[in-house]
């Protein structure tokens, strides 16, 4: 009974639910439109970000099982990864792997309107975990193009205009999580988890870092004043969160993933639900 219990969560750990936070990027157009008013449309979109967590949960089993060797020689992964760690075997990942594949497809024949734009994420990951992640640059914009996808896949969902400031914020934001996240990666590990950080050096992505840290927050500011003036007082918030985040990977040099950060700063939470409560609250109004 205990061993069946340790694969349990073993196979949960393979999906990496602390990752689905990610998908709460489909819930932007819900908000920003004032959609969320609307039952309706606020299950539509549930449903969109559920059937993108498995989506992304399959990403996630596909690049473990193509990035093994790799993984098992890295020092924190080859005792974190269930694969790596081989308290899941290749045969069980393979039919984990299978089974939610089974599930898109049921909602590709379910809701066909949206979820072709997740199966575009699907094909795209497989692109990256094969190819795209060992080309500098390309690597990060394939990341940052995952987080637009969720964007889309919220609108289309229920039907409603995304305004270029929208994406492009996204975009930025994106870049600036996936820079990070690699800089820490080379200062922790070197080249070692990936073969791409031979091309990347801290300094370099210092500079990526800051330029998309500061897109953002420019790009987020145009679209408060010219599409939603009332959110012009969420900018302060906007610009807190992207100077915590960068305070915390620069004092816990530990720190790789956005997740992990999020997860375990107070102020960077409480910043986070704050701005999300004070949308709501203007755009409901």
């Amino acid at each position: 009974m205990s061993e069946t219990f340790s694969l349990f969560l073993s196979i949960i750990r393979l999906l990496r639910p602390q990752e689905w936070i990610k998908n709460t990027f489909v819930f932007a157009p819900l908000v920003f439109s004032g959609s969320f008013q609307r039952s309706e449309d606020f299950f539509t979109v549930l449903t969109a970000s559920i059937f993108f967590c498995v989506a992304s949960s399959a990403a996630y089993v596909m690049n473990d099982l193509k990035d093994l060797d790799l993984d098992s020689l890295h020092p924190e992964k080859r005792l974190s990864r269930p694969l790596a760690s081989r308290t899941v075997s290749i045969n069980q990942a393979r039919f984990l792997l299978i089974g939610l594949y089974a599930i898109l497809l049921i909602g590709l024949i379910i809701h066909s309107k949206y979820m072709g734009i997740v199966f575009i994420y699907l094909i795209l990951n497989v692109a990256y975990s094969f190819k795209l992640k060992e080309w500098p640059i390309v690597d990060l914009f394939c990341i940052a193009t995952g987080f637009i996808l969720r964007v889309l896949t919220g609108a289309m969902a229920i039907s409603v205009q995304l305004s270029t400031w929208t994406l492009i914020t996204t975009l930025c934001l994106a870049l600036y999580l996936a820079v990070i996240k690699r800089r820490q990666e080379l200062i922790n590990s070197g080249s070692v988890s990936r073969n791409v950080l031979k091309s990347y050096t801290k300094d370099l992505m210092d500079h990526y870092a800051q330029m998309a840290g500061t897109s953002a927050m420019v790009f987020y500011g145009f679209f408060a004043v010219t599409i939603r003036p009332a959110l012009v007082h969420t900018i302060p918030l906007v610009m807190f969160g992207i100077f915590r985040y960068w305070y915390i990977v620069e004092r816990v040099s530990s720190v790789e993933s956005p997740t992990e950060v999020f997860f375990t700063d107070i102020p960077l939470i409480a910043t986070v639900l704050t701005w999300f409560s004070l949308c709501l609250y203007v755009l409901w109004i």
